[in-house]
């Protein structure tokens, strides 16, 4: 984000508690792997700038705070870095008498989060009023990893919960700056943003959940082609053919946590979301009935060949991925696994240290070792593998 702000011409500055990401935004390097963002620091480095000090806030018209959201045993998210990271700016603009700053929260929250929890602790440290003498605004960003600055440069929406009309009058003439293309600004109150954020995309995995439902029944019958089938349902416009391709489970650190938070509110209200329920029933269903392929495939003192351990192609981060829970399942069955990804490895990512990772992709077809190879993310890369003979492949993705 502060990348993308400085490059379309904004003077920026960043706000860490890591010295290290500090000094790597003030060396013009990235601090995190992402497509784009080297180029992109370097295009707007004249205008971004990091710093430790939470007071260089006070300078600046709008502050974003997207600090982790971390989901709790309940399936709600935590507040507790938001408040960390809000509650020093809000004292730095009290202390300098600035009144009219907006902030602008872009972490997914807990609907009713932001009003009931986030406005009171600014209004008690700075001792006005939000909506008055403060601007607070909830703007998350419906990016994909892998895609960051693109998705946030082109975005389909953006997103604008306001306090007050004022505020989001700022944001959006902000954002029509901001972005590249002329993409549709929703405003509205800040709970109705909220409720919106987490409900896109607990749609999303409602219709990846019904596409591998599909699927599972589709298998039972020799003659069926899910891929047909899904090709003719996506015609028909009310439905489109986004996210209908026949797959594995879906993952990552966003829709598995909205689909459920979307469950929690229901139920703080008093009501059931049996529709998130069942994406996210069916979607251990799909882990389940992988891992039941697999085993009945390939004996346990078979070896077994796990392509593919992100959640998706182009990002390192295998938070509930298919690829890692198959994995570990067989691990524990006493399977000798292998894995192989082309972003995430033992260095950027700790959970691989546990599996025997291949380097080597062009020896495969030499290596009579490996009983069993299942593709569980659709690189394209997987599409020219050569494998061993004594090698079985287990089709996924349409690969």
């Amino acid at each position: 984000m502060a990348a993308t702000f400085a490059a379309r011409g904004f003077k920026t500055v960043g706000i860490d508690i890591d010295p290290e990401k500090i000094r790597k935004i003030n060396a013009g390097e990235p601090p995190v792997d992402e497509a784009l963002l080297a180029e992109t620091i370097k295009e707007g480095r004249e205008r971004l700038r990091a710093t430790d000090d939470p007071a260089e806030a006070v300078a600046t018209n709008a502050s974003f705070f997207i600090p982790p959201s971390p989901s709790l045993p309940d399936g709600s998210f935590s507040t507790e870095y938001l408040l960390k990271a809000m509650q020093p700016v809000a004292k730095a603009i009290r202390e300098a008498g600035k009144k009219g700053h907006i902030f602008v929260c872009s972490s997914t929250t807990t609907p009713g989060a932001v009003d009931s929890v986030l406005v009171p602790m600014l209004e008690k440290e700075t001792g006005w009023k939000a909506g008055k003498d403060f601007g607070v605004c909830y703007n998350p960003e419906f990016i994909a990893l892998g895609n960051v600055i693109n998705g946030l440069l082109e975005p389909d929406m953006v997103l604008i919960g306001e306090s007050d009309p004022e505020s989001g009058a700022l944001l959006e003439e902000l954002y029509r700056s901001y972005t590249r293309n002329k993409c549709r600004i929703a405003r509205m109150s800040i709970i109705s943003a909220e409720l919106t954020k987490i409900s896109v995309n607990s749609y999303i995995t409602m219709k990846i959940s019904f596409t591998n439902q599909l699927r599972m029944i589709a298998e039972r019958f020799p003659k069926a082609d899910i891929n047909m089938i899904l090709d003719a349902i996506g015609t028909d416009t009310r439905i489109g053919k986004k996210y209908l391709r026949a797959g594995l489970s879906f993952g990552g650190p966003c829709f598995p946590r909205d689909n459920r938070l979307l469950a929690y509110t229901a139920r703080q209200a008093g009501l059931e979301a049996p529709l998130a329920e069942g994406s996210d029933r069916v979607n251990e269903l799909t882990k389940s009935n992988l891992l039941e392929k697999v085993t009945s495939l390939a004996p346990t003192s078979a070896t077994v060949l796990v392509l593919g351990m992100s959640y998706k192609p182009d990002t390192y981060i295998t938070e509930e991925s298919a690829g890692l829970h198959l994995a570990q399942n067989l691990k524990r069955q006493g399977y000798r696994v292998i894995v192989h990804d082309f972003a995430a490895n033992p260095q950027n990512n700790p959970t691989l240290l546990e599996f025997e990772v291949l380097s080597d992709l062009n020896c495969l077809s030499k290596r009579d070792d490996v009983d069993l190879a299942v593709v569980c993310c659709p690189w394209p890369q997987y599409r020219s593998l050569k494998f061993s003979p004594s090698t079985k492949v287990l089709a996924t993705w349409q690969l």
